[in-house]
């Protein structure tokens, strides 16, 4: 499952890793969904990965195609462990490396699909590795009119409506779950592509961001019916 190390372009993994409201608030948009052997495509240095990791869940394995952030991945999980004992395993790898012999209860897009120039190519080989019943989760930044020099630096392709979202999935996939969430975080990113025009965020921008607008988008979201966000999360189930 080993392939030649991808680079990865992007430097706001580091930014983003003590932003402890937001993943919180992510893993609550999805935690009902994870369960049983789960695949963690695109796992980064394990921000995602150790806020999200579910003991109850029978194996837990991270690809990650860039070889210097899976070595930090590999330290960052290493304590972490699943209904077995077991550390999650880190692949450097990409989905296409798996070919389909392996299967999966759940599998895990976060962040992930809008680096992937052909997104629904990717969908569709996901979904031949889910088992019956089981769920692909995708979370994504929305809107393309929120593009900004920062979804460029760190190689984004796109960001995402509810009607893109959905056309990425196969044929296969039933739709569980599509809502935008981080209804106030529109504002800070509204201002970058206005104003700042910003290639990257500054720590002291994303401690005010996880510290104020999160928590009130938790609660400002619902209220909302989950119609407005700059991020977006669909849930499908293999029928």
């Amino acid at each position: 499952m080993v392939e030649t190390s991808l680079e990865y372009p992007g430097g706001e993994l580091e930014l983003f890793r003590e932003a402890h409201r937001w993943k919180r608030y992510v893993r609550h948009q999805m935690e009902e969904f994870v369960r049983g052997d789960v695949l963690e495509v695109g796992s980064g240095i394990g921000g995602t990965t150790t806020s999200l990791h579910m003991p109850e869940c029978t194996s837990w394995t991270c690809l990650e195609p860039d070889d210097r952030l899976a070595k930090e991945l590999s330290a960052a999980t290493s304590d972490l462990r699943d209904a077995f004992g077991r550390a999650p395993r880190v692949c450097v790898a990409t989905l296409n490396t798996l070919g389909t012999s392996p299967s999966f209860d759940t599998i895990l897009y976060v962040d992930v699909l809008e680096h992937i120039e052909d997104d629904r190519q990717q969908v569709g080989i996901a979904a031949k590795l889910l088992r019956p019943a089981g769920h692909l989760i995708v979370m994504s930044p929305a809107h393309q009119w929120l593009f900004t020099p920062f979804d460029s630096a760190i190689g984004h392709h796109r960001r995402y409506s509810r009607k893109t979202l959905t056309a990425c999935a196969s044929d296969d996939l039933s739709l569980v779950r599509l809502r935008y969430f981080d209804s106030v975080g529109i504002a800070a990113s509204l201002a970058n592509r206005l104003f700042l025009r910003a290639s990257m965020p500054t720590v002291g921008q994303i401690a005010i961001w996880d510290r104020w607008m999160v928590p009130l988008s938790r609660k400002i979201d619902p209220l909302l019916g989950f119609l407005a966000g700059k991020s977006i999360i669909g849930v499908w189930r293999r029928t």
